[in-house]
C-alpha cells in the first residue's frame, strides 16, 4: 500500500468538492438505491445525473471525445470518495455506464457510438445486462436464448433473470447463442435489445425486501435488427468480457457505502440506554476490524493496479465485502435488539443474503483466490 494521492489528483478533489457544495441540492440527497421506486423519484435521478453529465463528472473514466475527461484511475476514487462523503447519489445508469458503454466502445460500429453513448451518459436512456439465465448464472457460457438468422432481423426466444433495473430499462446489452458449438464460449452473440420492441416483456423481481431493483425478461419471438448486433456473430464471449472487466474502480470502492453503515450503527448503539455486555462490544469491534480490512485490501489493490500488477484482489475485496455484508446485519439485529426488527438494519439483514451471490458468487471467487493465491490445483 504504497501510493498516495498526486497532487493533480488532490486539485481534482478540491474542485469537484466546490462543485458539489454549490450545485447538490438537498433534493437529490438520499437517492442512492438504484433506480426502483416511484417515477418522481426516478426523475430526480435523471435531473441529477443530467447535471453532473454536463458538467463532466458522469463518467470521468470515458474518452474525451465521448463525454468523458480520460481520467486515471486513481480520480475515479477521489470521485467516488467525494460523491460519497457528500451524500450524492450515484448516476442513474451505472451498469450502462461502467460496463457496457466500454463495450460499445470496443466492440460497436460508428453508428451505435453515436446513438447510444451521450443518451447514456445523461441517463436520457436506461440500460440493462441481459446476461443471467435460469440455467446460466455464473456459468454464463450456459446460456440457452437463442436468436436465429431471419435474413434482415434476428428472432429471439428465450429467458433472462437477475437484470438490474430490467424493469425500467430503455435498452438492453443481450447475450442469445446463434450457433450450436463443441466449445460452449463460441455461438454466443451480442445485440443491443431495445426494450420496447413487441414480445419483449420485462416482469419485476419483489425481492425480500420489497423492492423491484431486478427483473427477469421474456422474449418471445423479438424480431431485433441486424443493425442491432454489436461486434462480431458468435463472438459475442468477447464482447462479454469487455463488459464484465469494466469494473476496477467500483470494487475498489466497495468499502465506502460499508464502513459508512458501520459507523452509523455503532452511534445507534451509543445512543442507547444501558450498556452493552462484552460479547457484544467484541462483535462491534470486530464488525469495525471487517471493515477496516476491507478499506486496506482496497488500497492494496489500487496501489497494486497503479504500479501495472493486476491481481486476485478484487476476488478477495468481494469475498470480505460479502461477509463484512451479513456481519453487519447480524451484528445490528443482536446488539440493537427490538430495534434492528424495522427500519434500515432490519433491511440491512434481510438484503444482506444476497450478498454471497451479488458480482460473483463466493464460490467463484473462492476458486480464484485458491487457484491464483494459494496455488491450488483446479478441481475435476
Amino acid at each position: 500500500m504504497d501510493f498516495a494521492y498526486p497532487p493533480e489528483a488532490e486539485a481534482f478533489r478540491t474542485s469537484l468538492r466546490s462543485w458539489l457544495e454549490a450545485n447538490l441540492e438537498a433534493r437529490f440527497c438520499n437517492l442512492d438505491e438504484g433506480t426502483a421506486g416511484s417515477p418522481e423519484r426516478l426523475a430526480l435521478l435523471r435531473e441529477w445525473n443530467a447535471k453532473i453529465a454536463d458538467a463532466g463528472y458522469a463518467a470521468i473514466h470515458w474518452p474525451v471525445e465521448y463525454g468523458g475527461q480520460d481520467a486515471s484511475l486513481i480520480e475515479q476514487i477521489v470521485l467516488a470518495e467525494e460523491i460519497h462523503r457528500a451524500g450524492a447519489p450515484p448516476t442513474v445508469n451505472p451498469i450502462g455506464i461502467a460496463n457496457i458503454a466500454p463495450a460499445i466502445m470496443t466492440h460497436g460500429s460508428d453508428a451505435q457510438k453515436q446513438r447510444f453513448l451521450k443518451r447514456m451518459l445523461r441517463g436520457d436512456d436506461i440500460w440493462s445486462q441481459g446476461f443471467s439465465e435460469p440455467g446460466a448464472g455464473s456459468d454464463l457460457a450456459s446460456l440457452s436464448t437463442r436468436a436465429i438468422d431471419e435474413g434482415d432481423h434476428w428472432l429471439i426466444n428465450g429467458q433472462k433473470v437477475w437484470n438490474t433495473f430490467g424493469a425500467h430499462a430503455d435498452w438492453c446489452e443481450l447475450l442469445v447463442r446463434t450457433t450450436r458449438s463443441e466449445s460452449k464460449h463460441a455461438g454466443i452473440t451480442c445485440v443491443l435489445l431495445d426494450m420496447r420492441l413487441p414480445g419483449v416483456e420485462a416482469r419485476p423481481t419483489t425481492t425480500i425486501t420489497g423492492e423491484t431493483e431486478f427483473a427477469e425478461i421474456f422474449l418471445r419471438d423479438v424480431r431485433v435488427p441486424k443493425a442491432a448486433l454489436l461486434g462480431e456473430v458468435d463472438q459475442g464471449w468477447a464482447v462479454a468480457i469487455t463488459t464484465l472487466t469494466s469494473e476496477r474502480a467500483g470494487v475498489a470502492t466497495l468499502h465506502l457505502d460499508v464502513n459508512k453503515r458501520i459507523r452509523e450503527l455503532i452511534d445507534d448503539v451509543r445512543k442507547m440506554e444501558g450498556t452493552i455486555d462484552a460479547g457484544r462490544r467484541e462483535k462491534l469491534a470486530r464488525l469495525h476490524l471487517q471493515g477496516q480490512l476491507l478499506e486496506r485490501l482496497s488500497a492494496r489493490a489500487l496501489s497494486g493496479i497503479l504500479h501495472g500488477r493486476m491481481g486476485p484482489e478484487g476476488s478477495l475485496m468481494k469475498l470480505v465485502w460479502s461477509e463484512v455484508g451479513q456481519s453487519l446485519g447480524d451484528v445490528a439485529a443482536e446488539v440493537l435488539g427490538a430495534q434492528a426488527l424495522g427500519g434500515r438494519w432490519a433491511k440491512a439483514k434481510l438484503s444482506s443474503r444476497s450478498y454471497s451471490i451479488a458480482g460473483g458468487t463466493t464460490q467463484v471467487n473462492k476458486n480464484i483466490v485458491a487457484q491464483r493465491v494459494l496455488g491450488l490445483p483446479r478441481g475435476t
